[in-house]
């Protein structure tokens, strides 16, 4: 057996909110627990939320935000964990309802049904948060067993900084 497959297996859920050009951090942090990482990312967040080159070299493999044809290889193996990082507000209601029209939709509802471990840092604004129907997902995915870290808002504090991205608190939710 190679080193590589010997590492456990992390998928990575990008989702599209501003703070999402930080993934790398996450990657970095993951890489440096012995993870092989792969990154899932929604479709618009592959509209530029980040950059997807220097995480494809960064991982060494593709971002993937589409399905594959049912004759193309598997990229990635089966996961040992999932992280959802930044999982915003669209994300976390479609996965709770078992909505699974886009490939980051469809793994996460997967991994779930298979037990898969699954950690997700939310990056949601306060008003988004409050809404019940995001209350109602939260409760159901935490009632199937997802971890969840403290929520992100992204808002300005009074210096005018704001508050870093919890990244690494997403592995140590695994």
């Amino acid at each position: 057996m190679t080193e590589q497959a010997e590492q456990p297996f992390l998928y990575v859920v990008v989702c599209a909110a501003g703070i999402a050009a930080g993934v790398g951090k996450l990657i970095t942090a993951a890489q440096e627990r012995d993870w092989q990482v792969g990154v899932i990312a929604t479709p618009v967040a592959m509209g530029g939320f980040f950059d997807a080159a220097a995480v494809e070299a960064q991982t060494g493999r593709p971002v993937r935000s589409a399905w594959r044809r049912p004759a193309d290889p598997r990229p990635f193996p089966p996961p040992d964990a999932v992280l959802v990082a930044p999982a915003t507000f669209n994300t976390v209601n479609k996965w709770a309802a078992g909505i699974a029209d886009t490939l980051a939709l469809g793994t996460l509802c997967e991994a779930a049904g298979a037990g898969v471990p699954i950690a997700v840092l939310p990056c949601v604004a306060d008003a988004l948060a409050a809404h019940p129907a995001y209350q109602d997902s939260l409760a159901r995915l935490r009632g199937m067993g997802v971890r969840f870290g403290a929520a992100y808002n992204g808002e300005a504090r009074p210096d005018g900084g704001r508050p870093g991205f919890a990244w690494e608190r997403a592995l140590d939710l695994l």
